[in-house]
């Protein structure tokens, strides 16, 4: 079974190049990020056409979050479902084969210190309680999406240069260490312990060309899910060519059920 993880950055915009790929690379299963699109605007028609089904949690103009699989979503749950305001359309859940399969999108932040860095916290803080109402780690359950955060200096190029910012920082790197210790494995670091590996560069400054990156998208599973990972890669040859997402897809394979 073949899962990823992609931040597509409207999905207006790249569409074409979302079905391309779905063709070239035919994953099981995809979580998608920041859509950008209400659940009216999605393209359900393509992508079934292309042999998905969806799920969805849109929001117009920002933010939307997405699971596609080949086969029935069942248990479809959009947000935390903890009774607060849901604001942002940021997390989905539901289940494939048995498979619990999270696809989320974490605020960036903007910057440390301001509100919107505060938000970021206390989102997790959603998610860390979320989580912990999911039966880890005995479920299998994969978690993949855009975390806004490169987890150790060998997810980022210049890391001198990033410290201290929304997505590198000594609390961020508390916060992703603790979504791990709920009971979940870094797919990609279960197969690749060398740096220079990255998910996301600026769209300015020529960082895709000079790999100025750092690895924010992330798959993360259950250790009995993670013990049947047979690879896990960046697909940097998607963030390619004209128009493209600043983000890369994320995959991992598993023998699976």
């Amino acid at each position: 079974m073949k899962i990823a993880s992609w931040n597509v950055n409207s999905i207006r915009a790249r569409q074409e190049r979302l079905l391309r790929w779905l063709a070239e690379q035919q994953p099981d299963i995809v979580c998608l990020q920041e859509l950008k699109v209400t659940e009216e605007q999605f393209p359900f028609q393509a992508l079934h056409e292309a042999g998905y089904r969806a799920a969805v949690y849109g929001q117009k103009a920002y933010n939307g979050v997405a699971i596609l699989a080949r086969t029935e979503l069942t248990d479809v749950e959009r947000g935390f479902g903890d009774w607060k305001e849901e604001a942002q359309a940021r997390l989905i859940a539901a289940t494939v084969d048995d498979l619990r399969v999270l696809s989320v999108y974490v605020p960036n932040g903007a910057e440390v210190g301001s509100e919107k860095y505060a938000h970021k916290l206390r989102w997790l803080d959603r998610l860390k309680r979320y989580l912990k109402g999911c039966d880890l780690p005995e479920r299998p359950l994969v978690m993949c999406g855009d975390f806004n955060i490169a987890p150790e200096a060998r997810d980022v190029a210049h890391p001198d240069a990033w410290e201290g910012t929304v997505l590198f920082n000594p609390e961020m790197r508390a916060a992703f260490r603790e979504l791990l210790d709920l009971g979940l494995i870094d797919t990609f670091r279960k197969h690749e312990a060398g740096g220079g590996f990255y998910s996301w560069w600026d769209y300015r400054r020529l960082a895709f060309v000079r790999n100025d990156g750092l690895r924010i998208d992330h798959i993360l599973a259950t250790p009995s899910l993670a013990d049947r990972c047979t690879a896990a890669w960046i697909d940097r040859q998607a963030r390619k060519g004209p128009k493209p997402s600043d983000h890369a897809p994320v995959i991992a394979v598993f023998d699976w059920p």
